[in-house]
């Protein structure tokens, strides 16, 4: 039988969010419903609020989540009623081609839950089918979801940070570990400190990187990334040569790896400089459709290397999830340190504005 919870929609581009009822319904076959305990605001919910994803409104918000599982759906094996879950935008297929090369972290044919969660009576757009964002809206007391979008970890991890894992941190930590094939005794730079790129610094200590550079305009970030493993940082402006830099920190040869978090045809250029010879330059950071990036092909030809970009960090849930709870209840990767402050279900849009203004790396929604 359907439910009716609540959740938070953006209802049309621009507009401030909403709090609202919605109708959730039974799981189908492949399908579960997950009971939401916290979920992460990230940059993405509100790329989606402003028409920067598409423009498919309403869309239910929220994405970097962890919950219990309340029911399933018929052939669902992956989990069951009372698992503890982080959810992830990735449900492999097992087929695909890139499935059948033993690469599933690329996988062509991701899938989310085929059923649509819908406005409920007394809305005035009450019917109409919702577009959860990275097919999950988990800003909701409960939502509906493919079950290989569920990925069972230790229960001992609290959910507001557990959560992380969904979305920002593990694109970050990937882009280091999994993309950037960060080593031990290399050098590495990361453009843009907010979560992504914090996370890709922690990355990229866990990887053993032994020079880590940290590049931002807000000199408060660069404390942070210090606390979280830079060994050197770098205050970005208008009268700094950001590449520069970074040859002066690496003895002249630029980084071994180069991570862009920012997503900007200028930072990705700093990055493709700014790499040493052979070096590999990563965009995390996502640009918007209108932009592009334009660059001699004699650099391209002359420089060697890699240029790549790191898709949700090249991430394989069912592997890196558990592992990287692992590590954090160890005490070996801090991700507590994500976690700035924990708000309700109704401060989404106040979330929104400090995120705007660099205040937070994340709030996280706790759901009663």
């Amino acid at each position: 039988m359907s439910q009716t919870v609540k959740a938070v929609i953006a209802r049309a581009k621009g507009a401030p969010v909403e709090v609202v009822d919605i109708v959730v319904p039974d799981p189908g076959p492949g399908e579960a419903v997950v009971k939401i305990q916290a979920c992460g605001v990230c940059h993405t919910d509100l790329h989606y609020r402003e028409g920067g994803i598409n423009d498919d409104f309403p869309f239910l918000l929220g994405h970097e989540a962890a919950g219990i599982v309340e029911s399933v759906g018929e052939g669902v094996t992956e989990v069951a009623p009372g698992d503890y879950v982080v959810l992830n935008w990735r449900a492999v297929c097992g087929q695909c081609r890139a499935c059948a090369k033993g690469k599933p972290w690329y996988c062509f044919a991701t899938h989310n839950a085929q059923q649509k969660m819908t406005l409920a009576d007394g809305d005035p757009d009450a019917g109409k089918e919702l577009s959860p964002a990275l097919g999950i809206g988990a800003f909701a007391e409960k939502t509906l979801v493919a079950a290989g979008q569920c990925t069972k970890v230790d229960p001992a991890a609290e959910p507001e940070t557990a959560g992380l894992l969904g979305c920002g941190v593990m694109a970050g930590l990937g882009a280091a570990i999994n993309t950037g094939n960060v080593g031990r005794g290399d050098s590495v730079a990361v453009i843009g400190c907010g979560g992504v790129g914090m996370a890709s610094i922690v990355g990229s200590l866990l990887s053993g990187a032994h020079t880590i550079i940290a590049v931002d305009r807000d000199q408060r970030k660069l404390d942070q990334a210090t606390e979280l493993g830079a060994t050197h940082t770098i205050l970005a402006g208008a009268d700094v040569d950001v590449v520069e830099k970074i040859r002066e920190i690496t003895g002249g040869h630029g980084a071994d790896c180069v991570i862009d978090a920012v997503g900007r045809p200028e930072t990705f250029t700093q990055a493709f400089q700014a790499r040493d010879l052979a070096g590999t330059a990563v965009l995390v950071g996502v640009p918007t459709p209108d932009m592009t990036w334009e660059v001699p092909l004699l650099e391209v030809f002359g420089h060697g290397g890699a240029v790549k970009s790191s898709w949700y960090g090249d991430c394989l849930p069912s592997r890196d999830f558990p592992m990287l709870i692992d590590l954090y209840l160890q005490g070996r990767l801090p991700l507590d340190a994500f976690v700035t402050e924990k708000i309700g279900i109704g401060d989404v849009e106040a979330a929104f504005e400090k995120m705007h203004h660099g205040d937070v790396l994340r709030s996280v929604v706790m759901v009663d």
